[in-house]
């Protein structure tokens, strides 16, 4: 999408006053942390963008075009995620359902992530999908649905984060299944690999927290080029499932009702795969020219991990063999079945399965990254208990560590659900699901009701043009129908085993959240509505 002329000509005034980026207001008073070295302040739009937010810039600004898209890409890992989500898919619709329902997903994604990309170069701040709803909702629902998007974004990034953690951890779990055939698999185990990977983690976000941004770089690199060598490996090893198994044979091995119902409750798997772009948002006060590098990076990661996603999930399709073999692999995951079918080695089966572990533990980082940025920026607007404990930036790192360290510790307590039922765990996927597109949904409806009512929109350098109200309403369209089913169990028949028990951990969050609202939140909330200046 192109700029707005508009806002071109504001963009071009407002570099020509100021190219350095250091900016003073009408006092004298610099609008930037003191501690923050002048490589990092950003561009002078950065300072304006800010200041008409009503925000000071606190954080580094060390992320650019490569290293944010990079940041995007690993923490959507849209091609691994797809692999070691693949039974859920598998399961519900067969091959062709996994084929034809991430075409779906990939072409739905693109309207949601579009209109996202449109509202970051509105309103580019760490606070993201509340920020949006606080200003674009009509006034009297303003500070409670903000408030309400507040709490669900911190449930999705809190628990992504989470389920990235522990894939990460069980893959190494499956891989001692598949060499030590006495090998046990301990759910205690797999928490202990899942913590592991989350401490590993906080290392990148705390005393390395300077050189994410080139690790985040170098990793873009391991996920394109990793995709190619296992697709590879497979295409010139494995035998091949005929193409007429692969774009039409439909399963429904959930069973339910009708096939229709099966494919739509295997569409977790791709939904999976491609949420969480939203993270680079997240970012977005640590990154230099934030309102157009930000959008045109939330596109390019959609675009480069669909078509990566796409093809990974086309090339397993065609190369599993046996889907009722694979599904009951004792390594837990049939994609490593795949691969050891395939090369007929542990070793192979090791290096290919370690891209993915490298990988995932990447996403673990950003992830990490994005759920304590907005968990941060939440706090600092006070929506949330201990806020000015978790609002703390460390001066000279310039990072809000305490926000950091907290995510760590829902990290490791969340996965302690694990020891006591990995059907519960298991729902956590699905509930970083349900909590992201619910946000989605509320700060898309919200702008499409701006739209409706012929208000002005803020200015921005990337803009849908004539045609951002039909995309706006094509995406929540398609984000309700995924909401919808990411409720639903993967069997038809639903027992304590087989039980989504997503549906209750969203509810007791939005219980204690709307709790926490009429009885404190409501008295200490600051909607970023009334901070704003955008007559500046």
């Amino acid at each position: 999408m192109k700029d707005t002329p508009g806002d071109r000509v504001e963009t071009i005034a407002i570099e020509a006053n100021d190219s350095t980026g250091t900016s003073v207001d009408g006092m004298g008073t610099s609008n930037i942390n003191p501690t923050i070295p002048a490589k990092f302040h950003g561009t002078s739009v950065d300072d304006h963008e800010m200041r008409s937010m009503g925000r000071h810039q606190e954080l580094n600004r060390n992320f650019h075009f490569i290293s944010i898209l990079g940041f995007a890409c690993t923490l959507m890992s849209s091609w691994e995620t797809t692999l070691t989500t693949i039974t859920f898919g598998l399961l519900n619709g067969g091959p062709a359902g996994l084929v034809w329902g991430y075409v779906v997903v990939f072409a739905g994604m693109l309207t949601v992530f579009a209109s996202v990309a449109e509202m970051a170069s509105m309103a580019p701040t760490a606070a993201g999908q509340y920020h949006w709803v606080s200003e674009f909702a009509p006034p009297r629902f303003q500070k409670v649905l903000s408030y309400a998007v507040g709490w669900i974004c911190v449930l999705g990034w809190q628990t992504a984060a989470t389920s990235v953690a522990f894939l990460a951890g069980t893959i190494i779990q499956g891989l001692l299944v598949l060499i030590y055939p006495n090998y046990v698999f301990e759910a205690y185990q797999g928490t202990l690999l899942c913590i592991a990977v989350a401490l590993f983690s906080i290392i990148f976000n705390s005393y390395l927290a300077k050189k994410l941004p080139l690790v985040e770089g170098f990793v873009l690199f391991i996920h394109i080029f990793g995709l190619l060598a296992i697709t590879i490996t497979l295409w010139t090893l494995a035998p091949r499932n005929t193409a007429t198994m692969v774009f039409t044979e439909f399963d429904n091995g959930g069973g339910w009702a009708t096939s229709g119902v099966s494919f739509m409750v295997g569409l977790l798997t791709p939904v999976y795969a491609l949420t969480g772009v939203d993270s680079a948002v997240h970012m977005s006060e640590e990154t230099r020219d934030a309102s157009i590098i930000l959008p045109r990076a939330i596109i390019w990661s959609v675009i480069i991990n669909g078509f990566a996603g796409l093809f990974m999930i086309i090339t397993f399709c065609f190369t599993f063999g046996n889907a009722a073999d694979i599904l009951t692999t004792p390594t837990g995951f049939p994609f490593l079945q795949v691969f050891y079918n395939v090369t007929n080695s542990q070793v192979g089966t090791v290096l290919m399965a370690s891209i993915l572990i490298v990988n995932l533990t990447s996403c673990t980082i950003s992830s990490i990254a994005s759920a304590s940025r907005q968990l941060w920026s939440f706090a600092r607007d006070k929506g949330i208990p201990g806020s000015n404990f978790v609002a703390y930036v460390k001066p000279g790192w310039n990072i809000p560590l305490n926000a950091v360290l907290i995510s760590l510790a829902f990290t490791v307590l969340l996965s302690l659900i694990n020891i006591g039922s990995t059907v519960a765990f298991n729902a956590i996927a699905a509930l970083a699901v349900a909590a992201l597109t619910s946000s989605y949904q509320i700060s898309i409806a919200c702008l499409i009701a701006k739209r409706l009512r012929g208000d002005t929109l803020p200015a921005r350098r990337w803009s849908l043009g004539r045609y951002g109200l039909a995309i706006n309403c094509v995406a929540l369209g398609f984000l309700f129908v995924v909401w919808f089913f990411s409720f639903w169990p993967e069997t038809a028949v639903v027992t304590p085993v087989t039980m989504n028990w997503n549906i209750v951990m969203y509810g007791g969050v939005v219980i204690f959240a709307t709790v926490y609202y009429i009885f404190v939140g409501r008295h200490h909330y600051v909607g970023p509505v009334v901070l704003l200046k955008r007559e500046l």
